[in-house]
């Protein structure tokens, strides 16, 4: 196929082969600005086959001994359409079957086929599954946690408060370089059912501080009306995955999601995202005590004031079964 850079197209192979009947090929090659080679070629290829000789040929290779059959490729399609499975319980099927292809071949094929997607299979988009959607059912049901991490401030400021190029910046670059600049992570934890939240920030993220931490947020949440904890459910970080983290569930079932879906542990996500462009980059912060400080006040204002629109423009607060009346449980 002929490519932006190519100096002929069709028309000027064409006309170098007609150039080529009464003047030498070396001469017409350098009048046209391309090696003698390449012009012997389309000549030769002219004279072997006329016109058809002066198109693109594919560069498909002539022979390939470990190119998909046929027979596969049609098998493939046809697992593809009837079952509408993936790629690797396709290669797995075939493989029963006594014909060895590798996931990343099936997938190549499939999207080749145009059928890679769950929409492309049927013209309506019907998949053979159904979302569902994870919903608590009460208070307490579902306990979602999590733990973002984010950068330290330095007293007096960083590069948001004095620009990148300043001494501050600098100084702020080479702590980081030296291992003093640090992160601090947020443990979170918000119930399903009235998103209410609860957060500390913390100096890191082992197993014995994520099980610190649920035992203070459990305590929070008792005072909150949520006494009873059914499920909590988390990723699979490395502080959740530890055994002596299972054994401080206190009769809660623990519920890790699957693996690289943090959709599935979609609640607290989003709380990360509101408390990120609400909180934590919504203003220019002095230093990291200041924006630890703000933070409780930020989720008195959370769970109590700030309207939730999967909850009917109403704060966390009011969906539970005793309102805001023990409001000043958040303020001590």
């Amino acid at each position: 196929m002929t490519h932006r850079n190519a100096p002929l197209t069709i028309e000027g192979r064409r006309r170098l082969v007609e150039r080529c009947r009464t003047r030498p090929i070396a001469h017409v090659a350098a009048e046209m600005g391309i090696s003698r080679a390449c012009a012997s070629k389309w000549v030769n290829r002219y004279r072997s086959h006329g016109e058809l000789g002066l198109e693109d040929r594919s560069s498909t290779p002539h022979h390939q001994p470990t190119a998909t059959t046929s027979e596969a490729l049609v098998l493939i399609e046809q697992l593809r359409r009837t079952h509408k499975w993936s790629a690797s319980r396709i290669a797995f099927e075939l493989a029963q079957a006594g014909t060895s292809i590798s996931r990343r071949t099936v997938s190549r094929h499939l999207a080749g086929l145009g059928i890679n997607r769950r929409r492309f299979i049927d013209p309506n988009g019907e998949v053979n599954r159904q979302p569902r959607k994870i919903q608590a059912r009460r208070p307490g049901h579902m306990i979602h946690v999590d733990v973002k991490k984010v950068g330290r401030i330095p007293d007096g400021g960083g590069w948001r408060a004095h620009g990148r190029g300043s001494d501050q910046a600098k100084a702020v670059n080479r702590r980081k370089k030296t291992g003093r600049g640090g992160y601090i992570y947020l443990h979170s934890a918000i119930d399903g059912y009235s998103r209410l939240a609860y957060t500390e920030a913390l100096p890191d993220e082992k197993a014995t501080t994520a099980i610190a931490f649920l035992h203070r947020a459990r305590a929070w949440l008792a005072a909150h009306g949520i006494a009873r904890i059914e499920r909590i459910v988390t990723d699979n970080g490395a502080c959740y995955r530890a055994e002596s983290f299972t054994r401080a569930l206190l009769g809660a079932r623990h519920q890790r999601i699957a693996p690289y879906t943090p959709r599935h542990n979609g609640k607290v996500e989003r709380y990360n995202r509101i408390l990120a462009e609400e909180f934590l980059y919504a203003r220019t912060w002095t230093s990291e005590a200041q924006r630890a400080y703000l933070l409780g006040r930020w989720i008195i204002h959370y769970n109590y004031h700030r309207p939730h629109t999967a909850l009917g423009n109403q704060p966390p607060a009011a969906r539970l079964p005793d309102g805001v009346t023990n409001v000043m449980a958040s303020y001590n």
